[in-house]
């Protein structure tokens, strides 16, 4: 049956329903708000709502207390003010629509079939924790959807719009920064030459993966990537995407520092470098920050915990860094899982680019894909237990809680494992010297 009315609807009507789906949910987040004792607008919104009223009336966003984002958010939802208070809402949805449709894009381009593409495009468009991300009233689907553009203009070549939007994406959300790295990696001379667009290459049918040598890796199509890498690392394409990007995050940085001084720095950057929440924290670090939450932590013993997290990124980029998409999936996941601060927010940064990589897993989703999500939900929920009888009854479960954020870390490396084992790594670019032999091959 799914089957059946996949057949019927294409991507486009998808997109659409999807669209009236997020619209209903905003307007039945309105009743539920008025009507009932749980809200179904997320606390974050009103801190938006707040400060861009603040920001509208010619005062400081900070003003607000805990709001700690870019004042570009707070100025983009000005119109909550004036036109309709679900206005940023809206705006959220959109972008939430726009992370689907650049999932369809980058799959397209890759060359994926059009019914994959609307398989996989599905994962985030109908994902419980996605949907309702934006209608709630969180700004992360802008983050998202900003991200796909930066993967989408690489893919294109388009080198210095990518780190324009590269540089204003982190500006906005710190995080970002961790794909630094592996952007400068495959901006390589061997798949970015003089003048020319890169090659794509193209995906392959699952049955066909095993046979077809040219969408692998090999050791030896490693070892001339690592050679393109070293002879050529300071080429000028990566030095104009490094100082682009450092440009439009100076620029975006250094004028909120000239509106709002030191309040704008320690709240939207150097606070969530130091952040040590101890509630609503699904990270492993929850129950040392709560029986030191008086403590006045030294600024090294707040980033030291960022050390494991260096140690599993440089280790990822390394190894994965060519595909790209993938690469991007499997730092954000370990970015999340190993940070000092975790909440349910922060999923939706590597929801956004799972579907990216579904067309090229081994791993049988009936099966193999559903158990893995069922350890993953499981051991969320079982997390989520503990915390509503520590936050809501008041039980002394810090123990529990604690041991519930161990399982959760465990559950998040075995995906992260089983994922990387059931991947077929495939590099976005094909290196113009292979497609140059191929060519001449043809001729003769």
């Amino acid at each position: 049956m799914f089957n059946t009315l996949m057949g019927e609807l294409n991507f486009r009507s998808l997109l659409v329903l999807s669209a009236f789906f997020r619209i209903f949910l905003i307007l039945y987040g309105e009743w539920q708000d008025t009507h009932m004792e749980v809200r179904y607008t997320d606390v974050d919104y009103l801190v938006f709502s707040d400060a861009s009223s603040l920001m509208a009336s010619g005062k400081s966003p900070y003003d607000r207390l805990t709001y700690r984002y870019s004042p570009l958010i707070a100025f983009v939802l000005m119109p909550n003010s004036i036109i309709h208070p679900s206005w940023g809402k809206y705006l959220f949805s959109v972008s939430d629509l726009l992370v689907g449709f650049f999932i369809h894009v980058i799959l397209k381009l890759r060359g994926v079939p059009e019914k994959l593409c609307t398989y996989s495009t599905i994962v985030w468009l109908f994902n419980p924790f996605t949907f309702t991300i934006g209608t709630r009233g969180n700004c992360e689907p802008i983050i998202c959807a900003m991200i796909l553009w930066v993967i989408i203009c690489l893919m294109n070549g388009r080198i210095c719009q990518a780190a324009f939007w590269y540089g204003l994406v982190v500006h906005l959300r710190i995080y970002p920064i961790i794909y630094a790295l592996p952007v400068i990696l495959v901006i390589d001379p061997c798949y970015f030459s003089s003048g020319k667009k890169p090659n794509l290459a193209v995906w392959v049918p699952r049955d066909f993966m095993g046979i077809t040598k040219s969408s692998f890796s090999t050791r030896s199509d490693d070892q001339k990537s690592i050679q393109c890498i070293l002879r050529g690392l300071f080429t000028w394409r990566r030095l104009m995407f490094g100082m682009v990007s450092a440009l439009v995050f100076f620029l975006c940085t250094g004028l909120s520092y000239y509106l709002y001084g030191w309040q704008f720095l320690h709240e939207a950057l150097l606070y969530h470098l130091t952040r040590t929440d101890p509630r609503h924290n699904f990270s492993i670090y929850f129950y040392h920050l709560y029986l030191h939450y008086e403590y006045d932590f030294s600024v090294l013993e707040k980033l030291i915990s960022f050390l494991p997290q260096v140690l599993v990124q440089l280790v990822l980029v390394l190894r994965f860094s060519h595909d790209l998409p993938f690469c991007f999936f499997l730092q954000t996941l370990a970015f999340v899982a190993f940070n000092k601060v975790m909440t349910a927010q922060y999923f939706v940064w590597f929801f956004s680019l799972l579907p990216l990589i579904l067309p090229w897993t081994k791993m049988k989703l009936k099966w193999q894909g559903l158990a893995l999500s069922l350890i993953w939900i499981g051991a969320q929920t079982h997390w989520l237990m503990w915390g509503y009888l520590l936050e809501f009854k008041g039980k002394n479960v810090f123990i529990q809680l604690w041991l519930a954020s161990i399982m959760f870390l465990a559950a998040n490396t075995w995906v992260l494992i089983s994922i990387v084992r059931y991947h077929r790594y495939t590099p976005v670019f094909k290196r113009f010297e292979h497609s140059t032999s191929e060519k001449t091959l043809k001729h003769e």
